[in-house]
């Protein structure tokens, strides 16, 4: 290898954050799924957990959320809150304020449920929306990951 072509290798590998710093990344299926999803009316794989047709870890639940274990965590602990009735609020970007009550509801069931799982040293929420936003189930839904240091930007 030339002296020159050695430098520059040198100089990238201080510009590559090191591994534990590096965010984990999108896999093909994850992308493949959000690019072929679709809202529609017909039920969606959370209202057959609400259903209690697919069995899940529910962690919290009351009359108006259900919030349980995601089945491909990103970290040590990544759950999925949820509302019991979609009422069109299949994503964020099709949130009216007559919805407001029920965001509100899952960002506080998100903070108690970070609470429960002793995520006293931060968390974070996450709510993919759409195609880009890698939304691959249209029933809004609110991830809480915590248990490991997250990284910024996220991805």
């Amino acid at each position: 290898m030339k002296r020159a072509e050695k430098r520059v290798q040198a100089v990238s590998s201080h510009l590559s954050p090191p591994a534990q710093l590096r965010q984990p990344s999108v896999t093909m299926s994850e992308k493949e799924a959000a690019l072929t999803a679709a809202p529609s009316d017909s039920p969606t794989i959370f209202d057959k957990i609400i259903n209690k047709e697919i069995p899940s870890t529910v962690v919290y639940e009351d009359d108006k959320v259900l919030a349980f274990r995601d089945i491909a965590p990103q970290a040590p602990t990544h759950i999925l809150v949820i509302p019991k009735v979609r009422d069109g609020l299949t994503g964020l970007s099709k949130a009216e304020e007559r919805h407001c009550e029920i965001l509100g509801r899952l960002l506080y069931t998100a903070k108690l449920v970070a609470k429960q799982e002793g995520l006293d040293d931060g968390f974070r929420i996450v709510i993919n929306d759409g195609p880009n936003g890698c939304q691959s189930v249209y029933h809004i839904h609110v991830h809480v990951i915590g248990g490991r240091q997250m990284n910024w930007p996220p991805g």
